[in-house]
């Protein structure tokens, strides 16, 4: 018969429960919606650059810009041997083996143990034990922990991407440093034979009194800035090359061909298909982090609900091996019920900074939308810049040449 202490206990347990319950079921602020509000909310006052969400454009990608044998080779000895995106690649493992680790945390768990033991004047006895224990998933904790680890991992493979797609515009952009300091380097070399060449005509000049001591000056004071700039051109190529052996993952000198020429590029996007803004990897991953830290909030409140547990055991103490492990063992079955009442706060304070740090990813993701909108307004304003300039650059250049058929017309004697 049940005592009335025990109804009573039964009762505070059931009371505890509802209580607990209520404090979970309060409501919290829905930062995943509102991430996705805020993401709307750019593509409709950018409507006439972004596409809505239901539009997304086939995606490009940085080497749809260059087509070239050397730097492709160059990419891809860079992710194979870069150290900073090789520890990316770990993390993102590492993701993937702590999901495997969370999914187990559902599936009942088996141990099995044999041990011996002796007294002095007594026999050895030898002891098997098989148990099974299983927590029953009450409140949908552990399915919500393994959905944070699953947003959690597909955070990390957008960041590997972010990460991929750093690494190879930095070896472009490199890339072309290396080439256009080439050229001013070749450049340069012309100019300062030219100004040695000049310095000589007039010092013979000036020998042969035709000249002045000023004109000769201006010849070497300009010889010499050309040979001051020349240096600085060399060691600017210097410090690009390494920065290039530091992106490839190397300490020996890069080896590669240098351009007679500069690469092709597209140096429009009118090529190209509208982006979408939610197709960044750093967008994608803040967002996935919102919505994984979400759901370990729901998880550190639901640490507060009671626990159910299962657990069967089979066990034999036998005078021997073989009897302790074939003999005919005593089982035993456990259900458990475990509620939280008090821990000093620890679980309240838990799912306290599980909520803050949930409003801190919404935050990282605000700071990290508001960045790619102003990085791609940048990028848009200095391609009609680069275009208009292009044109500008064009004019001169057909100015220039006409300039030189003219001088060598007029110079070429009759």
């Amino acid at each position: 018969m049940i005592t009335r202490s025990c109804l009573n206990v039964i009762g505070l347990l059931c009371l505890s429960m509802a209580l607990v319950a209520c404090s979970h079921t309060q409501t919290r602020e829905n930062y995943a919606n509102l991430a996705q509000e805020d993401l709307d909310a750019v593509g409709e006052s950018k409507s006439s650059q972004w596409q809505t969400m239901d539009q997304i454009a086939p995606a490009s990608y940085l080497t749809d810009l260059i087509q070239d044998p050397q730097l492709e080779a160059l990419i891809q000895q860079a992710l194979q041997a870069n150290p900073s995106l090789q520890k990316t690649q770990l993390t993102l493992q590492a993701s993937l083996w702590s999901l495997k680790s969370q999914q187990g945390e559902s599936l009942p768990s088996v141990e099995a143990s044999f041990s011996g033991n002796r007294a002095e004047g007594g026999n050895t006895n030898y002891d098997a034990d098989l148990s099974i224990s299983w927590e029953a998933d009450l409140w949908q904790k552990l399915a919500l922990s393994e959905q944070a680890s699953a947003k959690t991992l597909a955070s990390d493979e957008a960041l590997f991407q972010a990460s991929r797609d750093t690494l190879v515009a930095n070896v472009i952009k490199s890339w072309l440093a290396i080439t256009a300091k080439q050229h001013a380097i070749a450049i340069e070399e012309k100019r300062l034979a030219l100004l040695e060449a000049n310095e000589k005509l007039i010092l013979k000049r000036f020998r042969n009194g035709l000249g002045d001591l000023e004109a000769l000056d201006e010849a070497r004071t300009s010889a010499s800035q050309s040979k001051a700039d020349l240096v600085e051109y060399q060691e600017n190529l210097a410090i690009e090359i390494r920065n290039l052996q530091l992106y490839l993952g190397r300490a020996d000198p890069v080896d590669f061909v240098e351009n007679a020429n500069y690469p092709e590029v597209n140096l429009t996007f009118s090529d190209f298909p509208k982006q979408n803004l939610q197709r960044r990897p750093d967008l994608k991953a803040a967002y996935l982090a919102i919505e994984a830290a979400d759901l370990n909030t729901s998880v550190a409140y639901k640490d507060m609900l009671p626990s159910i547990s299962l657990s069967a055991t089979l066990s034999e103490t036998a005078a021997s091996p073989r009897a302790a492990l074939f003999g005919s063992p005593i089982w035993s079955l456990l259900g458990q019920i475990t509620q939280p009442l008090y821990q000093g706060g620890r679980l309240k304070a838990a799912a306290e900074i599980a909520k803050l740090q949930t409003a801190q990813a919404y935050q990282d993701y605000r700071d990290t939308l508001l960045t790619a909108v102003n990085e791609v307004e940048n990028t848009l304003g200095q391609e009609r810049v680069l275009s208009q300039q292009v044109r500008h650059i064009q004019d001169a250049l057909a100015s220039s040449q006409k300039n030189l058929n003219q001088y060598e017309k007029n110079t070429v004697p009759a």
